[in-house]
């Protein structure tokens, strides 16, 4: 498996220099960030901005596998404000290409439990992933759509549901155990065994509870405001995720590409080390417990 750093653990650092700490931490690659006005990201259309990272990613050897938008608006029952979003994510796509990404995180639109008509704004969500997904596969990439909080797709099972009724190879699942671990949504096993054979991309976190019986609250998509949270960030490897066996039962399930460290720190600096220190740490953690799970393959999961 391939260990990719994110931007999102790099918001001090431009994205050629967050590729330079990559490289420098030892990691095969890097999702970057595909947001207007954040440092470590590419500003949406710019093509200059798109030459530039490839141009360094190639000379370090650390090129980029992913882009992250932050795109919401696809299900919007506006339709000129899902028409924006639907376009910014065929950029995201056009750019991917250029640079030579392979995914692209996808958010299953905008979503809350206290709003209504859910049916119409999951059709509006199928039908813009309908529309997007050949162009993607045009361009070699997938739309990666994340099991995270604030979007159709908070579990595993309604992520799964979304792949399957798209039913395009240009459409897959981001796996990311650490967003339902919070959510209080499927423990990994059943997570996999919802959504295991559709993964074509893997977000690694790691965290503690402060309180393990609070409900999980969260009134943005992007992140849990700190009056909000119940968890705390941890470098992989020391928190509660057991990773050699996800890992384990994620290669058997055909699984084998990239791991991308969503290192949380432009989000909450308060609970981790810089991110010099903290990449580095991670990297070399993650290979560990990945050679460690590779040892395991064959051998029947824990239940």
């Amino acid at each position: 498996m391939r260990i990719a750093g994110h931007t999102l653990g790099t918001p001090e650092q431009s994205v050629p220099e967050a590729l330079a700490l990559f490289a420098t931490a030892g990691l095969d690659g890097a999702e970057v960030i595909y947001q207007d006005g954040y440092r470590s990201g590419l500003p949406i259309g710019d093509d200059d901005a798109a030459a530039e990272v490839a141009r360094v990613a190639d000379d370090l050897g650390v090129p980029v596998v992913g882009l992250a938008p932050y795109t919401t608006g696809i299900n919007h029952a506006d339709p000129a404000q899902r028409r924006a979003a639907i376009d910014e994510l065929r950029a995201a796509v056009d750019c991917a290409h250029r640079v030579g990404a392979t995914r692209i995180r996808a958010y299953a639109g905008s979503w809350s439990p206290d709003r209504s008509d859910h049916a119409g704004h999951w059709e509006r969500l199928r039908s813009a992933l309908l529309e997007l997904a050949p162009r993607a596969a045009d361009a070699g990439v997938a739309l990666c759509v994340e099991n995270h909080f604030g979007t159709m797709t908070q579990s595993a099972r309604e992520t799964a549901r979304l792949v399957r009724e798209v039913n395009s190879p240009a459409v897959r699942v981001l796996y990311d155990q650490a967003n339902l671990t919070f959510t209080h949504d499927e423990a990994w096993p059943e997570a996999l065994r919802e959504q295991g054979d559709l993964i074509g991309h893997v977000h690694v976190k790691d965290l503690v509870f402060t309180d393990p019986n609070a409900p999980f609250v969260a009134s943005e998509t992007a992140r849990v405001k700190a009056d909000e949270r119940a968890v705390r960030s941890r470098v992989v490897g020391e928190g509660i995720l057991p990773w050699v066996h996800i890992l384990q039962a994620v290669k058997q399930r055909g699984y084998d590409d990239v791991l991308s460290l969503e290192y949380e720190y432009r989000w909450h600096p308060q609970d981790l080390p810089g991110p010099a220190e903290g990449f580095a740490r991670s990297a070399r953690a993650l290979r560990s417990l990945v050679d460690e799970a590779a040892g395991l393959v064959g051998v029947e999961e824990p239940r």
